[in-house]
């Protein structure tokens, strides 16, 4: 921990590890134990934590125990220690809050499928990672934990939902985080903190026993990562064919998920936001840098967009949002016995339950057969052009508050209760119009249950990283990896340390 970088309002610290599979083989090689990984790491989060807000719980005496007495032998990423979302990633015992102060002294009755798969891989979980309310937001500042600044410029926000995990790994407190994706919430934070954020395809992970269709598929369990043998490494641990589960994804073989590129790929791109918004100057020549290495490797690459409309896709995504939504805090209101209030939640959780109260079936059904709609199209899509690319964000992390709402804003979503359906789906698209203009890429993934991956290509003048994203055609995580490894290979992937 000596060499601590503090440049420019950023905290960065290099570790002992080059990452959670070079970890792994020092542990298996004797190199070092599990107990002085699981040590190490704790003290790189009490020291490194204040400025940046990451983890917001610890289980320290847990995690010492297990390092003690666990066996790890012969597992992938035995003796790792990892931190775990605090949302959607129960753990039996352990209290998992969801960023919202109704559930900071709930605990889980048992551990999801995704957390009992991670503890199968070896990893040792160690504690808990900041969250938006629900995850509903691209950045991450729940009122009950505070914002979580980013490593590179602690006065902007590491992104969202798994901004905490971001920061936690680009600073170097961890090798490796658990985190999830619904409309970018793996992808984004990568692009602001320099990691490598894969959201594998719909059916990929696995899934339940207490959720086997989160957002209709669109939320998919992963991790942020800073080399691509971990992703890799990670996927072939955790993929499943799982007959349980309403999507069903087929295993990728060891073979395919080491193989490399052998032919020229046919590659889409587009640098124009799918809703309109304004696309940053930066984010473009970090486009067409990516573009220029594309064509050097011999790749073809074409400007084309598919045939989606994004404002259509979007409306979608936000009816979705709204009915999960009711639907969730319906539920939660019966286990609490009594009827939820605006106290209970902040605003815009609030405005996004009562927005979806009054939304017919029949209305919901059409959302969801426009989803299978684009689904097959990208499909489609996918039969000319291998990948498409485009931007992972539209910009650079934004400042603390740079998304806020407006006192006039807030007045009206108070009010949403007492708006018609198309009123209450208007108020929401103008409560993230500033939100979706930041990140304008991502959801389309989410949606059609493609994988996606964000690759940390690109630094601006100013010292702040961008990504730009690959999606491909389901189940073609290998593709993606392959493509991930030549730019790594070419010492492309610009790592937390790129700037040092």
């Amino acid at each position: 921990m000596t060499k601590n970088s503090i440049e420019e309002g950023g905290i960065r610290a290099r570790p002992s590890w080059d990452d959670a599979t070079d970890l792994a083989q020092k542990i298996a090689s004797g190199d070092t134990t599990p107990l002085q990984a699981v040590e190490e790491c704790i003290k790189r989060i009490k020291f490194f934590n204040k400025p940046l807000n990451a983890v917001v719980s610890l289980q320290e005496e847990k995690a010492i125990q297990e390092a003690k007495t666990r066996d790890f032998t012969g597992l992938p990423f035995g003796g790792v220690p990892l931190l775990l979302k605090d949302l959607g990633q129960n753990q039996a015992g352990v209290v998992s809050s969801g960023g919202s102060k109704l559930f900071t002294k709930s605990t889980s009755a048992s551990s999801d499928y995704f957390v009992r798969a991670l503890e199968a891989a070896g990893f040792i979980i160690i504690g808990r990672t900041n969250v938006p309310e629900f995850g509903f937001k691209n950045i991450s500042d729940a009122a009950i934990f505070g914002p979580v600044s980013n490593p590179f410029r602690l006065k902007c926000n590491a992104g969202g939902s798994s901004g905490g995990a971001a920061a936690a790994v680009s600073s170097g407190m961890v090798p490796i985080a658990a985190a999830s994706d619904g409309g970018g919430s793996i992808r984004i934070p990568a692009s602001f903190t320099s990691l490598i954020g894969l959201k594998p395809s719909r059916g990929k992970i696995p899934v339940g026993p207490s959720s086997f269709r989160g957002w209709q598929g669109a939320s998919v369990n992963f991790a942020l990562t800073t080399s691509v043998r971990d992703t890799r490494n990670l996927l072939e641990a955790l993929q499943v064919q799982q007959m349980e589960s309403p999507f069903i994804m087929p295993l990728l073989s060891h073979e395919a998920l080491h193989a490399r590129i052998d032919r020229p790929l046919r590659i889409a791109y587009s640098d124009q936001s799918p809703v309109g918004s304004l696309v940053s100057d930066e984010a473009k020549a970090a486009l067409r840098w990516t573009i220029e290495f594309l064509e050097h490797l011999g790749h073809s690459v074409e400007k084309v967009e598919p045939a989606i409309d994004g404002y259509d896709l979007m409306k979608g995504y936000y009816v979705m949002n709204s009915v999960e939504t009711a639907a969730m805090f319906d539920e939660i209101a019966q286990g609490l016995g009594r009827d939820l209030t605006p106290d209970d939640m902040e605003l815009m959780t609030w405005a996004i339950y009562q927005a979806g109260q009054e939304i017919l079936a029949k209305d919901y059904t059409k959302i969801l057969q426009d989803w299978d709609y684009y689904s097959a199209k990208m499909a489609k899509f996918h039969e000319v052009y291998d990948l498409y690319l485009t931007p992972t964000t539209a910009d650079v992390a934004p400042l603390h508050g740079q998304l806020g709402l407006t006192p006039d804003l807030e007045e009206e979503l108070k009010g949403m209760a007492d708006l018609t359906v198309a009123q209450g789906q208007n108020l929401i698209w103008r409560m993230f119009e500033k939100s979706l203009a930041l990140t304008p890429f991502t959801q389309l993934a989410n949606i059609t249950g493609q994988p996606a991956i964000s690759l940390p290509v690109y630094f601006t003048e100013d010292g702040l990283p961008l990504g730009v994203q690959f999606m491909a055609a389901k189940g073609r995580e290998d593709l993606l990896l392959a493509l991930a490894q030549d730019f790594e290979d070419h010492d492309l992937i610009l790592n937390r340390w790129a700037k040092e």
